[in-house]
């Protein structure tokens, strides 16, 4: 079957599956995915082994003529606008219990996050226009689109130096790190915007300015979810997608830690290589997030696709997987006492 080795990589559809059941009914099982994503995963990386496997050169040139691999991520788009629509229609119910608001934002913001800006992360490293649309499609969902110029145009370009500020610098715990990444990637996304307008010699209150067209576009959305569901449904909606947004620069903050270029004579740094991201190769973070794990590989060929990326020798690994080390992240003495000893003998 042409779809077989893709297939694992539906395996994140159990989140959306775990959302339907939190927006439809009531109790515990509303938990279900937070439970699943938070608990039952990290949980399970820490028992079982990473597979440092990389595919031959064969199996490499086979992901690439299969199409299965997009029609995943293009799936995952086409599912994010209902079930988002089904989060608006879930939280009118008037005899919603407080335990129950909670789950359902926090499982709303858990999918604005893991695919709304990660599958619009990888598909906005393609360079076919219909990809890239689906990349802010979905990167809307979660009130993000700037991050489609910051990434793509600064963070790739950047990284590991004082210059991105998505890169988190050693002894910098993350609730420092969200005020630093958040402003300074807005503010650097409108510079990248506004030096490309000057390029095309056009103004920059210009329709064409791609951070005017971002706003316009997100602040309709709003308007609409306002018209449509009313402003406390509106919202809950931007608690969910802060939530993603965090979840987003939680991933920033462990992927680079403590990690830098050399700046070389000319002043200019380095090229990024392999060890200048954390890789991690646990299995089971790497199929939810579409490999983003392997890192240290996107950062290094970041037009190779998500399911041929490699695992690298000379990386240095996380000790466990994605979402062990964003909960990990989260308590700063315990970050500090496991990564900066693992920096220090890297």
């Amino acid at each position: 079957m042409k779809g077989a080795g893709a297939f694992k990589y539906y395996s994140p559809l159990i989140l959306y599956a775990g959302a339907f059941l939190c927006f439809t009914l009531h109790g515990i099982v509303c938990y279900f995915t937070l439970i699943y994503a938070w608990a039952i995963i990290p949980a399970l990386e820490l028992l079982l082994k990473p597979d440092h496997k990389n595919l031959s050169s064969g199996e490499e040139a086979a992901a690439m003529e299969n199409k299965w691999y997009d029609f995943i991520l293009y799936t995952i788009v086409v599912l994010q606008v209902p079930i988002l629509f089904l989060f608006f229609h879930s939280m009118q119910d008037q005899f919603l219990s407080l335990p129950d608001k909670i789950a359902r934002i926090g499982t709303m913001g858990l999918l604005c996050g893991t695919f709304g800006i990660n599958v619009g992360h990888e598909l906005g490293h393609r360079t076919k226009k219909y990809e890239q649309w689906l990349a802010k499609t979905s990167l809307l969902t979660s009130l993000y689109m700037h991050f489609f110029i910051e990434h793509n145009k600064g963070h790739h370009k950047n990284v590991a130096t004082p210059e991105d500020p998505s890169s988190a610098r050693m002894g910098e715990a993350v609730y420092l790190f969200y005020f630093r990444t958040i402003y300074f990637s807005y503010v650097h996304a409108w510079k990248i915007a506004n030096s490309e307008m000057r390029k095309k010699n056009k103004p920059l209150i210009d329709l064409q300015n791609e951070m005017i067209q971002y706003h316009l576009i997100e602040t309709a959305m709003l308007f609409l979810i306002g018209f449509l569901f009313g402003l406390k449904i509106m919202a809950f909606f931007l608690i969910a997608a802060f939530i993603g947004i965090l979840l987003l620069e939680t991933v920033n903050y462990i992927e680079h830690y403590g990690l830098s270029r050399k700046k070389i004579a000319d002043g200019k740094y380095e090229r990024p290589i392999p060890h200048h991201s954390w890789n991690s190769d646990h299995v089971i973070g790497r199929l939810m997030l579409f490999e983003l794990s392997r890192h240290s590989d996107h950062h290094y060929l970041a037009s190779r696709k998500y399911q041929i990326l490699r695992h690298h020798e000379k990386s240095p690994q996380m000790p466990t997987g994605y979402p062990g080390m964003m909960i990990l992240s989260l308590v700063p003495p315990l970050w500090f006492y496991v990564m900066n000893r693992k920096i220090k003998s890297f």
